[in-house]
């Protein structure tokens, strides 16, 4: 079987999961093509230049255009029609989309090659750009517009940027595109999502849950001497990891909880920007984001609690990777983020009520309801290599 796979990046985790998947149907006999924008941050990636699409001087002017149009995948015209003439030669059995956003490919022009060629489609949602105007979140926003027709946005400045409202136009150009393919799947990895979809003007099309999954290999309990280093050895740790950090994310939760928590507590957070860094408060220990994932499951074990507080999230990995390491979670009730915890595990807390969300921190850091053995457990049940087969299993079903 060949199969052709697409994503804006071959790094992060969107990335990370797409490659995943591809070596995972490569151990099973089957031809897998990979496919990217043709960007400074992929090429760093060990992977043939024959994936990535166009030249990073088109996709930068597709960018701008975006920006001034507010027509985001409208330009990139020499790059798709490079990119489909490849896909001709490669002649896959199935295409496997994951992010088309951020400007590298003609959507109207890679949708009709889908439809004229009747190929067999399967589209992986990591959010929910692929049934709205513009924005791939609209629960910060408090949005609904999204179920029968965006307008008057209030998020068309923020990624992807664009400096008019388009969007009203936009979600019909989508719709247009994204409808009438014969044979897609989508994919989402959280029930959430799956709910969300059934909601949008993709409601036709089947929609199968494959969870993220994590290496287990790599997310283990590893003893560490962090604390000693950071002299917290005294300390209750509670843990935050996010990239990048925004209030999205909810640091300006864990800004509030370093105000609410005694001197017994130390938070410690993982991705921040070096600006973000000149403006935490002192009490609070920053760290840059990490590629050492050794490095970081060692902070995962030394934590007390892994406390996520994001208000948009699909399916975050960062709670599975904690628990691997045998550390509880704290979640916000938002996206797809607490399904992700049991009773075994953790809790969840309502969104915004830091007051409830502090008092559970200092309820798991005293009492220590959850035991590191059931929380590898639960993790145990998101290893990657199961999840990545359902996905070839689906590859063969279709």
């Amino acid at each position: 079987m060949r199969i052709i796979e697409i994503n804006s990046f071959v790094i992060g985790s969107t990335g990370n999961i797409m490659l995943n998947i591809a070596s995972k149907a490569r151990a099973q006999n089957n031809e897998v093509y990979i496919f990217c924008a043709n960007t400074r941050r992929n090429s760093n990636v060990d992977i043939s230049k024959e994936c990535m699409i166009g030249t990073r001087i088109e996709r930068k002017l597709h960018i701008w255009l975006s920006q001034f149009t507010g027509f985001n995948g409208c330009f990139s015209w020499f790059s798709t029609y490079g990119f489909l003439r490849k896909a001709d030669k490669i002649d896959p059995d199935i295409v496997h989309l994951h992010n088309l956003h951020n400007s590298y490919i003609n959507l109207p022009m890679f949708f009709k090659w889908i439809k004229k060629n009747n190929k067999k489609v399967i589209w992986t949602l990591h959010d929910c750009w692929a049934f709205t105007g513009q924005c791939p979140h609209f629960i910060v926003a408090k949005c609904g517009k999204w179920k029968t027709g965006c307008f008057n946005c209030p998020r068309y400045k923020e990624y992807p940027e664009s400096l008019f409202d388009r969007t009203k136009t936009m979600y019909k150009l989508k719709k247009k595109w994204f409808t009438g393919v014969e044979n897609l799947t989508i994919v989402t990895p959280s029930n959430w999502l799956a709910n969300l979809v059934k909601q949008s003007f993709l409601r036709d099309y089947p929609v199968k849950v494959i969870n993220n999954g994590i290496d287990l290999n790599i997310f283990k309990p590893i003893e560490s001497e962090f604390k000693k280093e950071h002299n917290i050895e005294d300390k209750k740790v509670l843990l935050g990891c996010a990239s990048p950090w925004s209030d999205r994310k909810g640091l300006d939760v864990f800004i509030k909880l370093s105000d609410m928590l005694s001197e017994d507590y130390k938070i410690v957070l993982v991705g921040l920007s070096k600006e973000q860094l000149e403006t935490l408060p002192k009490n609070i220990i920053g760290i840059e984001r990490t590629n050492n994932q050794t490095e970081l499951a060692e902070i995962y074990t030394m934590a007390d609690v892994f406390v996520n507080p994001t208000r948009e999230d699909n399916f975050p990995t960062v709670n599975i990777e904690a628990l691997a390491c045998g550390t509880p979670v704290i979640t916000f009730n938002k996206g797809g983020s607490p399904e992700i915890i049991d009773e075994t595990c953790g809790c969840v807390v309502k969104c915004d009520d830091v007051v409830s969300l502090k008092n559970e921190i200092v309820r798991v850091c005293e009492e220590k309801p959850y035991s590191r053995e059931d929380c590898i457990i639960r993790a145990a049940q998101f290893d990657m290599n199961d999840k990545f087969k359902e996905y070839v299993d689906l590859y063969d079903n279709i």
